[in-house]
């Protein structure tokens, strides 16, 4: 485990880090305003489960690999990209069905599965999460002990961290679905709006460089 000192430390950074929207959580409000609070919530969820896996594979070495290979990164990064634009794609597609649902009751229609999977590919491809823990993790490792084990606890911290950070977003935004709710159009354009956003999410994460 790290010292007291590095994870107080760390705690503090990563409380700033997950106060400043990024893209987990721009995805999360838009899938809150497409399918609603309880699948927005298990997307969190498995954002975090992605984000879990990167913090592995963080301490294996792989995030020092994204950061000196860039072609690398670049497939990773645009294969999340890609998933995105896809996802908000659907979701402006299908705005219409959102009143439908609503009216004969079927507002959970997209499933905890189907939404855990999709949370889980999101935070796992977005390459430049990966870039980041690879460059912030080793600041508060105490070099007298074992560094992965370390990583992979500071990580878990920033994991959970982040978790209870968009899953207060995604409550928030699935009250302003409600809203929209009152009204069929309403909810296509809370819907569409929604996908707009995640495929403006996609586009500016395909055309992002990689961070320095």
């Amino acid at each position: 485990m790290p010292t007291l000192s590095h994870l107080l430390a760390f705690a503090a950074v990563a409380a700033v880090v997950v106060a400043v929207p990024g893209p987990s959580l721009l995805f999360t409000i838009g899938r809150a305003l497409t399918v609603g609070r309880g699948p927005a919530l298990f997307t969190v969820l498995g954002n975090g489960i992605g984000l879990l896996a990167q913090v592995a594979l963080v301490a294996g070495g792989l995030g020092a690999l994204l950061a000196a290979s860039a072609t690398a990164y670049t497939l990773v990064k645009l294969a999340g990209a890609a998933y995105l634009v896809w996802l908000g794609v659907d979701a402006v597609r299908h705005r219409r069905r959102l009143g439908a649902a609503l009216g004969s009751g079927r507002r959970g229609a997209t499933g905890g599965w189907p939404s855990l999977r999709t949370g889980v590919l999101v935070g796992v491809t977005n390459a430049k999460t990966v870039v980041f823990l690879s460059s912030l993790l080793p600041q508060f490792v105490d070099p007298s002990g074992p560094a992965a084990a370390q990583m992979l606890a500071l990580g878990t911290l920033f994991a959970a961290m982040a978790v209870v950070g968009d899953s207060v977003w995604a409550l928030a935004a699935g009250r302003a679905r409600d809203w929209f709710a009152g009204r069929p159009r309403r909810l296509e354009s809370g819907g569409g709006a929604g996908g707009v956003m995640m495929v403006g999410l996609g586009v500016t994460v395909a055309l992002t460089g990689r961070p320095d």
